[in-house]
């Protein structure tokens, strides 16, 4: 690591040790849009239609062959809901879409940001930043916004355990 990023490191945690306060005080979370959270597609549904296709179309062409061992595709697991109507879902899944909605915030970083959840009947959440992410300022606007986005999951999601 070079002197540089050392003292531009330096710089910053001793501006946010000193001067933090003055800076949080002025920042005001930005309005969050109504309506349910969409779960992050991971391009799993994506590929599993094509490949039952193409194995389809090769186990035609390949009848007359020694019958070849078949992979079978998985199904996408079904969406577990609770008597209040939420779903069910696990840590990782309930981090994805906190991290989802945080991402629709202007200036969000595009890597270095983190998402945490714990907790069990009321979860939570928590979010972190690698060094050099973001400066203090939207970092401080991000964690105003978290307990908005966390109470309104909440109403739609339940966590998994």
């Amino acid at each position: 690591m070079s002197d540089d990023v050392k003292d531009a490191g330096l710089v910053a945690m001793i501006s946010g040790i000193l001067g933090g306060n003055k800076r949080a005080d002025n920042v005001a979370p930005p309005p969050l849009t109504e309506g349910p959270p969409t779960v992050p597609s991971n391009g799993a549904e994506a590929e599993a239609a094509p490949t039952a296709q193409s194995k389809s179309i090769k186990l035609e062409e390949t009848s007359d062959a020694a019958p070849a061992a078949v992979e079978r595709v998985e199904q996408p697991a079904k969406i577990v809901t609770t008597r209040d109507g939420k779903q069910l879902l696990p840590a990782e899944a309930i981090a994805d879409l906190v991290l989802g909605e945080l991402r629709k915030l202007e200036d969000f970083p595009a890597t270095g940001a983190s998402v945490t959840v714990y907790g069990y009947r009321h979860w939570n959440a928590m979010i972190t930043f690698a060094p050099f992410s973001t400066n203090f300022q939207n970092a401080t606007r991000f964690r105003q916004a978290m307990p908005d986005i966390v109470f309104k999951l909440r109403r739609f999601v339940e966590l998994e355990i």
